[in-house]
Formats: C-alpha cells, structure tokens, sequence
C-alpha cells in the first residue's frame, strides 16, 4: 500500500507576505514603485484583517506593467504566483467537483483552519487546492490517515474561501436530510413494521430546514453559474440534477431518491403546486432574488416518468429577456425588415424555432417596443414566460375550457391593438388568429419549423385556406441561438478561401482574413463560450412569393423567391457572426449543419 507519510517532510509553517509577493512583483517587472507604496499602506491599515496578499494587490487595483490599460485581476495574478512557488495552477470549476467526495476528506474546522479545499478525490489520489504554499503541517496529518497520494495545488485564495463556505454547508444539510430520513425509517420499521411494506413512509418532510438549505444552495447556484434551465431527473437509484448553460446541459450533482423527492416537493410547495399529485403534470412558478439582490422569476414544470417525477424549472432573468434588436443579434439589414414589418396596423407575423431558440427574447423585447400608452397589446400564452406589466397577459388553461381558441375570441372582445399568440397548435388557434388580422388587429404568434418558408407549408397542413395566408401573413422569421465566443481567450486563426466558401456555397462573401476558435479561460469557465446570440432569416410576404402559396405550394419555390428578395439563409447569418468574431466555424455548424439551398 502506498504511504504519503514517506514521500513528505515536516517542515515549519509560514504564510506569505504581502512584502514577498510585492519583491516577486517588482522583480518580474509588473508593478510600479508608486503602487508597490501604496500596496504597503494599505497592508497597513487592513492589518486586522485576514487579507491573502493577492486580494491586498487587487483591492488597490495596481496597474499591470506588462499591459497597458489594465489592472491586475485576481486569477492572472493566481497563475502567475503558481508559477513563482512551482506549484501547479487549478481552476476551481464547481461543476466538474464531486462535492459529496471531497467533503469527506477532512472536517470543515480543519479546512477552515488551514484555508485548503480538496477539489478531486480518487482511489490513488487525492487533490488539494491551497492559496498558502508554506503552510505543509496539514499535509503530514493528512498522510496519516489517507493511504492515497496527496498533490498539492494552487488556486485562487477567494475562490477556495467562497467554496468552502458552499460546499460544506451544501454536505451538512445533505447529511443532515440523509441521516433524518434513516431516522424515521428505523422509526417506522419499529412501530409501522407492515405500513413500510406498503408504501414509502421515508419520505423527508420538505420543510426540514436542512431540504430548505439544499435548494437554496441549488437556486443560488444556478444563478451564479448563468443556468437557464434546471433539470432534476430521477432515475432508478438516484436522482440527477443538471444545468444548461449556453445552451448545454451539464451534470452538476447526484441525489439520494428520498432526498431528490423531498427536494421537489419544496419546490412545488414554493410553486403553489400540489404535492400530494405525482401521477399528472403540473406548473408553477417561483418569484425570487438571487445574491446580488437582482429578481427573478422561475418557471417549473413536472413530469411523471418510470422512476418518478421530473421536473424542470426555466429561469427568467428580466435583462435577458427584453433586450434591444443589437443585443438580440440582428444586423441592420434584419432590424430594418422586421421594423418595417410589425409598423403594420394588421396581419400576421410568425416566428419559428425549436424550443429554447430564443423566440420568447424576441417576442417579448419587440412588443416591449411596441407597448406605449396608445396602445392595447394582449396575450395569451401557455404558460406565461414572463410577467410584464406593460402588457394584459392571460393563461391559457386547458381543464377550464380556456384554450387558445376561445382566448383569443375573448381578446378580441378587449379592444386590442396588438394580440400574441402563444403558439398556432390547431386548425381552430389558426383560424381565431387569422379572423383577428383581418378584423384589424396586429397578431405575433409562433410555429415549430426548421426555416422560415417552412411555416407556410405547416399552416396549409393545419388546414389553413392558402388566400388566407396570402391575405393576411405579413412575413417569418426563424431564428436560432448560437454560443459567443469568450472575449477574452478566444484564439485567432487563418482560413483559406475553398474552407469559407465550401461554408457559405452556393453564397459568395468577402473571405476573412481570419476566424477565432474557443480556448477556455477562468472568465468562461474554460468553455470558451460566453452567452449567445441570435441569428435569423426573415422574409416579408411579398405578391411573388403570395402567387406561390397555392395548393401543393412548393416550399423550395417560396425559399427561393424570398432568397432573391433578399432573405439571408441561416447558415449564412451563422457565417457573419463567424466572420465578426463572435462565434466559431464549429458552433456554427453545430447550431445551423443545413447547407444552403438555392
């Protein structure tokens, strides 16, 4: 068996000091002599704190030497002290850390004392995250009671202070639940011994206060990692919580069945849902504030599946969801059609997308536009994304009678200006819309479509006579969301013509004189993407393309036209934004992999 004890020496301990980071500063040339004063002064003053020497340098926000313009942040400054002690440099990525694992290596008091954080866990290694590279006594206590090779690494000393605090209170209140519900199972067993064999009396009650901390910490740390979506998923011997950012899920923890259901039931009782109902699907939703103060709203939706109940809940930032035509992703080509198409007093105009391409942004920033004191904007969606009071909002709720259909004939009764749909499911929806565009009111609804032309073709299929179509649809757009490069790693490369125009074909475009590709860095969470944008393609309802929608219409007809009109492809939108800088070839084809026809 292998012993660490052998491979460590017991050695004094001794922290750093701001006067030795500052000498290592000054002699590789990156601070100068005014800010190594000013370093000291405040060293001075802050003495009854305890200040890691890094965080002294950067709360005095000391110009960087070796780049002009810029202060020295606190994870460059980590990876270059790395360097200086020949320890190697760890990011500490939350989502990639078994918190159940490391939390077991040592008490939360003896991380505290030595301000170290185990990061990775394994049967032949243990990997310990410090900001204190002369601080060893705990290295040698460690090695006697782990078999297993310790490595020592360097990290960010707020970062390792911040998930310290995070990660063992999130494994207190998961023992704490844990051991609560043995507790009442070895109750049960004694007194219940026949109710046990019937049914599950270990559930944990959801308002313990330790299942009340467990989904704090998950709504918290959603917020703080730019989830958009959470995904709680049971499966046979657990249940798995997983994230999407950027439009990517990410496993992020695995729970106990009874925790996970305890877990669910608190959210539903916050959601104002029924917790006794396991069997049928369910919505709520949930207004809260995140740690920086900011509101925010959330959108849960359950599932029954073979392993129990599933649930989803969508996060509604209110700065993501209504955003100006620039921040949406539109060039000024795209902002000048789309303009000119909802100035109309009445008609028709569609959006199309896959679920989760950002056509409630869209929709919700442009009616937010539209939206003055003159005028009467309705809704009826199902269920409402976000609460906007500018707008007259309604549910739609199938178990009363109130569907999409007779939502919109009450609108009309409403005196409205401008009505959305939330979406043209049916023959019936379809109909009741088109009746409102023709009775002068301007309708946004969307559709499920893969491009554009396409939502022309699913509307005949729905039943929809073609010279309604022609008479009242104003114009499509089809949108997606593509990931943005960080602004800070992305990598420049070259390209040669034959790659760029084997992209864009049948198109001809200027070629860059370069793209950029993802690299990853502490600022992105090493994904090397940051946010998302959208892009579109957008046709107006011009009397060509009308002479189209006839009977069997042909939809690469109608593509065609409106790609002489000036409609831009997908693809060809992605490849911009490519050649902008703002994204990648790979996500481009990941996000937009049809080639362009013509």
């Amino acid at each position: 068996m292998f012993n660490a004890l052998n491979t460590i020496d017991k050695q004094e301990d001794y922290k750093l000091s701001i006067n030795q980071v500052l000498a290592w500063l000054q002699e590789d040339g990156m601070i100068s002599e005014s800010d190594f004063k000013k370093c000291l002064q405040y060293a001075q003053l802050s003495r009854n704190q305890i200040l890691h020497p890094l965080k002294i340098i950067v709360d005095c926000e000391v110009a960087d030497q070796t780049q002009f313009g810029k202060v020295m942040k606190l994870e460059a400054l980590t990876q270059w002290l790395a360097s200086k002690v020949n320890l190697p440099y760890y990011y500490i990525d939350p989502l990639k850390i078994d918190v159940a694992a490391v939390t077991m290596v040592y008490s939360h008091a003896y991380a505290l004392n030595f301000n170290i954080l185990p990061v990775q866990v394994s049967k032949d290694e243990v990997v310990i995250a410090t900001a204190e590279p002369y601080v060893r006594s705990w290295e040698y206590d460690l090695a006697k009671i782990q078999p297993c090779r310790i490595k020592r690494v360097f990290a960010n000393p707020e970062e390792i202070k911040r998930y310290l605090g995070e990660f063992y209170v999130f494994a207190k209140s998961l023992k704490g639940a844990v051991d609560n519900s043995a507790n009442q199972a070895a109750n049960t067993i004694y007194n219940f011994e026949q109710l046990l064999k019937l049914g599950n009396v270990t559930d944990i009650d959801a308002n313990n206060q330790h299942i009340v901390n467990l989904v704090n910490w998950l709504l918290q740390y959603a917020f703080d990692q730019r989830a958009s979506d959470i995904h709680i998923e049971p499966r046979r011997n657990q249940g798995n919580v997983r994230f999407r950012i950027d439009g990517i899920l990410h496993n992020v923890y695995q729970l106990p069945t009874g925790i996970m259901n305890a877990v669910l039931s608190r959210i539903k009782i916050l959601g104002r849902m029924n917790i006794a109902e396991k069997r049928l699907p369910q919505d709520g939703r949930i207004k809260t504030q995140s740690s920086q103060n900011k509101e925010i709203e959330l959108r849960l939706s359950t599932m029954p599946t073979a392993f129990g109940e599933k649930m989803v809940m969508r996060i509604f930032d209110p700065d993501v969801l209504l955003r100006n035509y620039q921040q949406l992703g539109f060039n000024s080509r795209e902002q000048a059609v789309w303009t000119k198409m909802i100035q109309h007093s009445h008609g028709i105009i569609l959006v199309t997308g896959p679920t989760g391409s950002g056509k409630t942004t869209t929709l919700y920033s442009t009616l937010k536009h539209l939206a003055t004191p003159e005028v009467n904007l309705c809704t009826v969606e199902d269920p409402i994304e976000q609460i906007e009071p500018s707008f007259n909002q309604m549910q739609v709720q199938q178990n009363i009678g109130l569907t999409f259909a007779s939502g919109i004939r009450t609108l009309m009764r409403q005196d409205p200006d401008i009505i959305l749909v939330g979406e043209l499911r049916d023959l019936e929806t379809a109909e009741m819309a088109i009746q409102a565009s023709l009775t002068g009111h301007l309708v946004f609804s969307t559709l499920h479509t893969n491009n554009a032309p396409s939502a022309v073709t699913r509307l005949l299929n729905l039943g929809v006579p073609d010279y309604l179509i022609q008479l009242t649809l104003l114009g499509v757009m089809a949108q997606r969301l593509l990931r943005l490069l960080c602004k800070h790693c992305k990598q420049k490369v070259s390209i040669d013509d034959a790659e760029w125009n084997a992209l864009i074909a049948p198109f001809k475009a200027t070629n860059p004189r370069h793209v950029y590709e993802p690299v990853g860095c502490t600022e992105c969470r090493h994904t090397g993407y940051s946010g998302r944008i959208g892009i579109y393609e957008i046709f107006s309802n011009s009397v060509a393309i009308q002479r189209l929608m006839v009977g069997d219409c042909d939809i690469a007809a109608i593509r065609k036209q409106a790609i002489n009109e000036g409609m831009r492809p997908l693809r060809l939108s992605a490849a911009e934004k490519v050649a902008s800088g703002l994204t990648s070839i790979a996500e481009m084809i990941r996000v937009a992999p049809e080639t362009i026809e013509f």
